[in-house]
């Protein structure tokens, strides 16, 4: 049996305000924004590349509760700059280790919603196997 990971609540104050980060600044797809019912509203958006989205308004958390959302990329240098050219306030890129998967970089949604974005090398994570096999 799989169990695939596909929707991820994030609690936010305003979701407008969220959809427009999410989509604008760090460049998420809107996959749907429905009313359901006159008080419920349901924005979903998707990283580029992702099998997972995130979800905004229906999430029983306080704004700014979650922590520890994580995005791999290939390329951690071009993703801080996409983010910087996009207006997001994100660390400077930080190792945390040796190796692949070491380098990371953080931001914060506007409620307070930590992200991380590792670097994780797919061709040299692959390689690495192939080479013990």
């Amino acid at each position: 049996m799989e169990w695939k990971l596909e929707v991820i609540p994030v609690p936010v104050a305003d979701v407008d305000a969220s959809k427009k980060f999410y989509a604008e600044a760090v460049g998420f797809t809107v996959d749907h924004d429905v009313r359901p019912r006159p008080d419920m509203r349901v924005v979903q958006l998707t990283p580029a590349g992702s099998a997972c989205s995130i979800v905004l308004g229906v999430s029983g958390s306080a704004p700014g509760s979650l922590k520890g959302l994580q995005l791999v990329v290939e390329d951690i240098n071009a993703a801080r700059q996409e983010l910087v050219l996009r207006g997001v306030a994100v660390s400077e890129v930080t190792h945390l280790g040796e190796g692949n998967g070491s380098a990371f970089l953080f931001f914060d949604d506007p409620d307070g919603n930590s992200w991380s974005v590792q670097e994780l090398r797919r061709a040299e994570a692959t390689h690495g196997t192939e080479a013990k096999a």
